[in-house]
């Protein structure tokens, strides 16, 4: 009995689909007219905790806890907290075998890098090593990515080391230091706000074109920086700016320039590069251009030992403080005239540190295929460097180098950044005194090729061929960063920005519709050429929410749509238009200057005897427009679920616009 009504149900259904088909292969109407329908009603506080939860909450941290004890409870909040918690309990010697072999491995990658970054702060080495040590422990614990590498990077040294120097010259003194801690501990203060009070969607506002021009501005003056190093220059600009830097390097020529320096650097730098192709062309040999600058070091080091090339104007390290951090939490600024510039230089270098981590992370995260928590991320990059601006360290974030090798190493969790912290504390313990005579040549040399890669030349080429308003930002910022300085380019990179989301808010797109040959189907006429306009009517498309900063364009961009397509239409002896549908499935919402600009539309289009029609508007837009009595002045009975339901009504043949 069931199967034959199961199947008398399917005949039933093929017969009203097919009925529907050939419906609308003779005519052009549809057997059928839905009328759009008004969602539920909402009370304020409905609508606020809804705007709110999508806003703070849309990934439902809170699902968790439901129906559970408050042990069970306390324990999920722990390991939300601590994510180590909850991995740590299956982690077992397999896991640990790739963690030691990638940690040991980016740790001798780390440790020369570093001593090259402090320079680019403007700091001795051993704050860079400190960084090192301290901030991955307390990633380790609180991060949710299981490939980052945690550690001071080239672009926010450079940061930092300009901004700091505006405000104080002399970077030898005790209060730059001083200043250095006040500035990590806000940056890790703003980190750790934004995950707290969950507004990471605010470093989404950096476009992915703005940091493709920042990140390749900053390696060209980081490279240009190490010129001082690579050629033996004693007298070098403070500036950053390209002009400046070529000026001091050329002044600097007859007489400044140390050819035994110019040697050891262009040779080193020669065998860094050749690794680094050596591992991309082959990725099972990513260790040759993870080792390479340990090996660099070694060796330089030894060769001037061993000749002294220190007496002949070769510049070395000379000097890294041996020992675990000291604490700093005395020596940071809570009063006084430095509180203001630590504040403003902590919250840029944070929210650039953080971007770039959270950039890095999505991307191994998404090869592995793994969740990635940005609010636990923010919370984990501002904790260690709350703790690092307490024990002597500066600001850390994810290095993409190191990131890279941990992930080709064959990393399982984060158990690699403790071993690689562990490294670091045994050099400070033990080795540093070994790098006396380490020539700043080979150091300025690892800078050079670690920061190459941030070139991205395939990147840009994209955004030409697929946004150029996109291009623009980036060159904006690139310019703005190589010609004036890092925090200019950073400016022009957030203005960039912004300046693209508005004019998308204040200039939507518009577009007429036709209909595709056969179907019921309305589709821009530019993008299918075939698609024919309805004979009498005019169909336009609003591709944008509707509000105070856009709804005046939109009706004159409509009135002129309706001028432009009349004037065509009499040139070519064809029936005036009587109807204006406006699709409005992309319109997302409308306030009252969106309902304000509708009422203007309505009456212009009165006063030329041209009927106004609304189709498929969304549920919020149509509670508004009920809201606003707007439904009643246009005619609930000139509102419509789809274009095609208005085209049957008033068009009946459908005839289209040759």
């Amino acid at each position: 009995m069931s199967q034959r009504v199961s199947d008398e149900a399917v005949t039933k259904a093929m017969g009203e689909i097919t009925s529907g088909a050939s419906s609308r292969r003779h005519g052009d109407t549809l057997p059928h007219i839905h009328k759009v329908g008004s969602p539920p009603k909402q009370t304020l506080l409905q609508e606020i905790k809804y705007s709110v939860a999508e806003t703070f909450f849309p990934d439902r941290p809170f699902d968790k806890y439901k129906d559970q004890t408050w042990g069970r409870m306390f324990l999920l909040g722990l390991q939300s907290l601590f994510p180590i918690l909850e991995w740590g309990r299956h982690y077992d010697l397999k896991k640990f075998r790739g963690d030691l072999i990638s940690g040991l491995t980016i740790a001798s990658l780390c440790i020369p890098q570093d001593i090259g970054y402090s320079k680019l702060a403007n700091l001795d080495p051993q704050y860079a090593l400190y960084a090192s040590f301290v901030a991955p422990l307390v990633y380790a614990v609180m991060g949710s990515s299981r490939d980052i590498a945690i550690g001071p990077v080239a672009v926010v040294s450079l940061l930092l080391g300009t901004m700091l120097t505006d405000e104080i010259s002399n970077f030898k003194s005790h209060e730059y230091l001083r200043l250095t801690f006040t500035a990590t501990f806000f940056a890790g203060v703003t980190q750790m706000a934004l995950g707290v009070l969950r507004l990471g969607f605010l470093i989404d506002f950096l476009s992915h074109a703005a940091i493709v021009g920042f990140m390749a501005g900053a390696a060209i003056t980081i490279g240009l920086q190490q010129l001082k190093g690579l050629l033996g220059i004693q007298n070098f600009t403070k500036k950053t700016d390209i002009v400046s830097v070529m000026r001091s390097v050329f002044k600097s020529a007859h007489h400044g320039w140390n050819w035994e320096t110019i040697v050891i650097g262009l040779a080193f730098l020669v065998f860094l590069l050749i690794t680094k192709y050596i591992a991309k062309r082959n990725k099972k040999l990513f260790w040759v251009a993870a080792i390479s600058p340990m090996i660099s070091v070694i060796l330089s080091t030894f060769f001037v030992y061993i000749t002294r090339a220190d007496k002949k104007g070769v510049a070395i390290v000379h000097h890294v403080q041996k020992g675990v951090n000291p604490s700093s939490a005395g020596e940071i600024y809570f009063s006084g005239k430095y509180l203001g510039p630590g504040i403003r230089i902590g919250v840029i270098a944070g929210l650039v540190a953080l971007t770039e981590a959270v950039a890095i992370g999505r991307t191994f995260a998404a090869m592995k295929d793994y969740p990635l928590d940005g609010n636990k991320e923010m919370m984990a990059m501002g904790a260690m460097n709350i703790v690092g601006s307490l024990t002597s360290a500066y600001v850390a974030t994810g290095s993409f180098s190191r990131s890279a090798v941990n992930y080709m190493a064959g990393c399982k969790t984060a158990v690699s950044n403790i071993v690689m912290s562990t490294v670091v504390l045994l050099t400070l313990l033990l080795i540093t005194p070994l790098f006396k005579y380490t020539p700043n040549a080979v150091i300025a040399s690892i800078i050079i090729a670690a920061v190459a890669g941030l070139v991205d030349i395939e990147a840009i080429i994209l955004l030409w061929k697929i946004d150029k308003f996109d291009f623009v930002a980036c060159l904006g910022a690139f310019f703005g960063v190589i010609f004036k300085s890092v925090e200019i380019g950073l400016l022009i990179a957030v203005a960039i920005s912004f300046a693209k989301i508005l004019l998308q808010v204040t200039r939507p797109r518009t577009t007429v519709l036709g209909k595709l040959p056969g179907t019921t189907i309305y589709r821009n006429v530019q993008q299918y050429p075939k698609a024919t306009q309805i004979d009498g009517m005019l169909i336009i498309r609003v591709d944008s929410a509707i509000y105070f900063s856009n709804s005046n364009y939109i009706k004159e961009r409509i009135l002129r749509w309706l001028t432009d397509e009349e004037a065509q239409r009499t040139a070519n002896r064809l029936s005036r238009i009587e109807y204006l549908t406006v699709e409005m499935s992309p319109v997302t919402d409308i306030d009252t200057s969106g309902i304000h600009a509708f009422e203007e539309l309505y009456k212009s289009l009165q006063k030329r005897k041209v009927q106004l029609i609304l189709a498929n508007p969304g549920p919020i837009v149509i509670e508004k427009l009920h809201a606003s009595q707007l439904t009643g002045i246009i005619g609930e009975n000139n509102i419509f679920l789809t274009v095609a339901d208005a085209v049957s009504t008033f068009t009946p043949k459908g005839e289209g616009v040759v």
